[in-house]
């Protein structure tokens, strides 16, 4: 809390005038009474130095900088946050994960879009850029493109930062369900690997039997 004129405790206090001139450390009485002379008020802005602090203004109006200085120094860091594709998503999937990066977007971070290829699906990669297409077709209301969709390795990524707040219109909602997982792609593979896996092993079952 900040201590103002009779409320201060230190019975010495290092005093700074209005335009910031250094008034020497006096008795807090008389830098009081000096301050009121002036129509003003001390004001304890450094109360654990030795002697505290204090500043000859206007109360109210230092008050009101002092708070739009806290509220510029609070504006949230802008992140990389990042949203997870396959080519084969499934539509209720894919409106979940625009619902989530709308959120992001509604919080004022990045977002990385990826599409991951599989296998096969390395030889049809245009149908990944129809997807990235969409996606910046349905964000178009909430972000601007920072880069394209282009290969990185096996992914396809896009960049994308929101639209100022007063422009940005949400079209998706998570109410219908939970985001799968961000790091699905590793479990998906490995269910394929199993699955290829059993068919081999059926396979050989079946040739065996034949001999």
């Amino acid at each position: 809390m900040t201590r103002v004129n009779e409320r201060i405790r230190a019975p010495r206090v290092r005093v700074v005038s209005k335009s910031g001139e250094q008034l020497g450390v006096m008795e807090t009485r008389e830098a009081v009474r000096k301050a009121k002379a002036l129509g003003l008020d001390l004001v304890e802005v450094a109360s654990k130095a030795d002697p505290p602090v204090c500043r000859v203004v206007e109360y109210g109006k230092w008050k009101y900088e002092q708070s739009k200085l806290k509220k510029n120094k609070v504006k949230p860091s802008t992140k990389m946050k990042e949203v997870k594709f396959r080519v084969r998503t499934e539509e209720h999937d894919y409106n979940i994960k625009l619902g989530r990066a709308e959120t992001f977007l509604d919080e004022g971070h990045k977002v990385r879009m990826q599409l991951q290829f599989r296998g096969r699906e390395n030889a049809h990669r245009e149908i990944g850029f129809e997807v990235m297409d969409r996606i910046k077709e349905d964000l178009k209301t909430m972000a601007h493109v920072d880069q394209d969709a282009k290969l990185v390795g096996r992914n396809l990524v896009m960049i994308l930062s929101p639209l100022p707040a007063g422009q940005r219109q949400r079209k998706f909602k998570l109410s219908h369900g939970d985001l799968i997982e961000e790091d699905d792609f590793g479990e998906d593979e490995g269910m394929e690997e199993d699955e290829e896996h059993a068919a081999v092993e059926v396979g050989g079952e079946g040739e065996k039997k034949e001999g």
